[in-house]
């Protein structure tokens, strides 16, 4: 372990690499147990913040947090040593962590934090985790693009073609994330042809992309939801009946008779999307008074 920190890690400069993530991971296990703790009604445990009647989520701190130490990193770019910007990279995870903790609550621009789905939000976690971990082994995105040949060529066409090749895909990553497929746009980037795949096929009837695509399409609706249901039930029933078999009781029947209910509660069309705020509306201009004296 000592010798893998010294020469994959610190060697390389990768070490603040390592502490944003233990910053990261430690930040989302801390929130996670105050917020169950509070769900819970801890007496010993502070409450939610509120300033007046307005409930303050934790990921504002975690902007806060993530604009601090930005900010400080990119001050100190080039004077800083390891251990400084490994102690802002901390700060950064921990930033990171509260902020994609709610990242749900970005997403659907409401608060779904307890509900199905909330679990985008551990789902981008765990994404943020996958993505930091493979790139702290050394691997890197896109790995069709040649880095060493961006590197050495100073040819204008070189660097816009590796700029282009880069924006197309992050910009495929984006519709596959959007559509719900978070492990698909991880992999992708590392893997372009799985980020093909997944900008071609059907959304996730939950994922923003089904809110903003097929709200008006209910026939794509449907065979996305049927789609959902076909590839997750048999994941799900296999977990009732481990579930059912750690219990002393396992049962097929009863296995799949829940997997059906489940499938019937958890796999559902997006929310529709929320009316817009009376101050976003556009205003009626008013009409001048010559108008109504000459109405009049």
């Amino acid at each position: 372990m000592r010798r893998w920190l010294e020469d994959d890690v610190i060697a390389h400069g990768r070490l603040p690499l390592l502490c944003f993530l233990l910053g990261f991971i430690l930040g989302f296990v801390v929130i996670r147990i105050s917020v169950r703790l509070i769900r819970a009604k801890v007496k010993w445990w502070p409450g939610n913040l509120k300033a007046g009647d307005t409930h303050i989520h934790h990921m504002v701190f975690g902007v806060i947090t993530v604009l601090l130490s930005g900010i400080g990193l990119i001050a100190t770019a080039e004077d800083s040593t390891q251990v400084t910007s490994s102690v802002l990279a901390t700060l950064f995870g921990i930033g990171a962590a509260l902020v994609l903790d709610e990242f749900a609550l970005i997403f659907y621009l409401r608060d779904v934090y307890w509900e199905e789905q909330g679990r985008t939000s551990v789902d981008a976690v765990f994404v943020a985790v996958a993505v930091t971990g493979l790139l702290l082994l050394g691997v890197q995105p896109a790995t069709f693009l040649d880095y060493d040949s961006f590197r050495q060529s100073r040819g204008i066409g070189v660097r816009v073609g590796f700029a282009l090749s880069l924006a197309l895909n992050l910009l495929l990553a984006a519709v596959v994330i959007a559509k719900g497929k978070i492990w698909t746009g991880l992999f992708g980037m590392f893997f372009a042809p799985l980020l093909l795949i997944g900008a071609v096929r059907l959304s996730r009837p939950g994922a923003p992309w089904a809110r903003w695509r097929y709200g008006n399409r209910p026939k794509t609706m449907s065979r996305a939801i049927a789609r959902e249901r076909r590839y997750r039930r048999p994941v799900i029933r296999a977990k009732i009946f481990i579930q059912d078999l750690i219990a002393g009781t396992p049962d097929i029947e009863h296995a799949r008779t829940a997997a059906e209910a489940e499938l019937q509660r958890t796999v559902v069309a997006a929310p529709s999307a929320p009316p817009p705020h009376p101050h976003l509306l556009p205003r009626r201009r008013a009409e001048p008074a010559g108008d109504h004296a000459a109405d009049e």
